[in-house]
C-alpha cells in the first residue's frame, strides 16, 4: 500500500474521532486571546498521541513537533487557529455552543480538529516520511494585532525554522469534497478606520450658530470614495467602506461630534501606506475647510496574504493526486483578510480552502453568521489531505 493510500485509510479510520473533537470544540468556544480551555484541550490531545506540546506561546498558543526519518533534513509548519467569534449561535444541533454569545462561526473548530487528526496520522506513519513537521495551534486570528504576529514575535518560526508553511480554512461556498487553491496574491490587508468629526452643536432651527458635524461627515464619506477611484490603479483591488456612523443628536439637535468607523482593504503594501496618508489628509483638511476638525485613528491590521506560487503549485498537484483534478477549484481574489498573511510575509506559504458546504443538506450559511455549520464529511478529507500535503512537501527538493 502506498503512503498516500495509508494516509487516506487512516483519515477514514479516525473520521468519527475527528468529528467528536470538532463537536467538543464547537460546544466550548472561546474568544480571541481567551482560549485557555481550548489550549489545554489541544495539549491534552497532543499528549495522548505521544507528542510533547509546548504551551503558552503568545499567551494561549500551542506547538508541537513531529519527527520523521532524518528529522533535520527539512521542517515545514502546519497551522490551525483556535479562537471563536462574539456571535450567538442559532443552529439547533446537539453540539450547539454552550458559551452564550460565543460561537465557532468561522470554522476554527474545524481547523483545530483537522490539525489534531493530521497529527495522529503523521505520528503513526512517522517511519515512512522524512523531515519534521511543526504544528502551530494559534490564538487570536479574529482580532488585531492577530495571533500569528504574536506567535512570530514569540519565535514560532525559529528553533527549528520551517522552510514553508501550510494553512487550511473552511469555505462554505465550495461543496464538501472539493478544495480551493490560488497562487500569488489571494487575500487583502485589513485596517480599521476611526474618524471623529468635531463641530459645534446647537438647535437644529438655528444652523448659523453651529458648525454641523453631520453635514461635514456626509461630505467626508462621499469624498473619501475618490481616494480609491482617483488615486488607486484600477488594476489593484482596493476597498474603503464605512459601516458605522453615530451622531447623538435629534430631529432638532445638531450634535457636537459624529463618530465614523470603517475598513480599508488593499492588495499592495505601498498603496496601503499611501492611502493611509490620503485618508488622514482628506479627513482633516475637509473638516477644517468647513469650520470643524477631524481626529483620525487608523488601526493597522493584517497585511495582504501571498501564496508563494511554486509552493502553491506543488500543493495543488499533491491535492489533485489525493482527491482528483476534478475536485480542485481555482479561487478568486478575496478582499477578506486573514492573519495567516503574517506567516506569508516571513516564509513561503500556501493558504488553501477546504470545501464544507452542502446545498442538499441545507448547509449553505457563510462564515461569521449565527447559522454557520459544516458538512462533517469534510472532516474525513481535511486531516488526511493536510498530512499528505506535508509529506509531499517534505519530499520536495526545494
Amino acid at each position: 500500500m502506498s503512503l498516500l493510500e495509508k494516509i487516506k485509510q487512516l483519515s477514514g479510520d479516525i473520521h468519527e474521532d475527528v468529528i467528536a473533537l470538532r463537536r467538543h470544540l464547537h460546544m466550548h468556544p472561546e474568544l480571541s486571546y481567551q482560549e485557555h480551555e481550548t489550549a489545554a484541550y489541544v495539549a491534552k490531545e497532543l499528549h495522548s498521541i505521544g507528542l510533547d506540546p509546548q504551551e503558552g506561546i503568545a499567551g494561549t498558543g500551542v506547538s508541537a513537533m513531529i519527527y520523521g526519518k532524518n528529522p533535520e533534513s527539512k521542517t515545514i509548519a502546519l497551522r490551525g487557529d483556535m479562537d471563536a467569534l462574539p456571535i450567538t449561535e442559532e443552529n439547533d444541533v446537539p453540539y450547539k455552543s454552550r458559551n452564550e454569545g460565543v460561537m465557532h462561526a468561522c470554522g476554527h473548530d474545524v481547523h483545530t480538529s483537522s490539525l489534531l487528526g493530521c497529527a495522529r496520522i503523521l505520528h503513526e506513519l512517522r517511519d515512512e516520511w522524512e523531515g519534521s513537521v511543526k504544528l502551530i495551534f494559534q490564538p487570536g486570528e479574529e482580532k488585531n494585532p492577530g495571533g500569528a504576529s504574536l506567535m512570530i514575535k514569540d519565535g514560532i518560526l525559529r528553533n527549528p525554522s520551517p522552510s514553508h508553511i501550510l494553512g487550511q480554512h473552511v469555505m462554505p461556498l465550495i461543496p464538501a469534497g472539493k478544495l480551493g487553491f490560488r497562487s500569488g496574491m489571494y487575500m487583502a490587508s485589513a485596517d480599521e478606520i476611526y474618524l471623529t468629526v468635531r463641530g459645534k452643536g446647537g438647535h437644529g432651527a438655528l444652523p448659523e450658530l453651529t458648525v454641523d458635524p453631520v453635514v461635514i461627515s456626509a461630505h467626508l464619506i462621499t469624498a473619501m470614495q475618490q481616494i480609491i477611484s482617483r488615486n488607486s490603479s484600477p488594476k489593484t483591488p482596493s476597498v474603503l467602506t464605512f459601516g458605522k456612523i453615530e451622531a447623538k443628536g435629534a430631529t432638532n439637535i445638531i450634535p457636537d461630534k459624529v463618530e465614523i468607523a470603517g475598513t480599508f482593504r488593499a492588495m499592495n503594501e505601498e498603496w496601503r501606506s499611501k492611502a493611509h496618508e490620503l485618508i488622514t489628509r482628506l479627513a482633516t483638511g475637509l473638516a477644517e475647510s468647513m469650520g470643524g476638525s477631524c481626529d483620525v485613528n487608523i488601526d493597522k491590521g493584517y497585511p495582504f496574504l501571498m501564496n508563494e506560487p511554486e509552493l502553491t503549485q506543488r500543493s495543488r498537484n499533491a491535492a489533485a493526486a489525493y482527491v482528483g483534478e476534478e475536485n480542485i477549484v481555482e479561487l478568486p481574489l478575496w478582499m477578506g483578510a486573514e492573519d495567516f498573511s503574517y506567516y506569508s510575509q516571513e516564509i513561503p506559504a500556501c493558504f488553501y480552502r477546504l470545501g464544507t458546504g452542502n446545498e442538499e443538506k441545507g448547509i449553505t450559511s457563510y462564515v461569521h453568521t449565527p447559522t454557520f455549520d459544516i458538512d462533517e464529511s469534510a472532516l474525513k478529507l481535511g486531516p488526511g489531505l493536510m498530512a499528505w500535503l506535508a509529506v509531499s512537501e517534505l519530499s520536495s527538493k526545494i
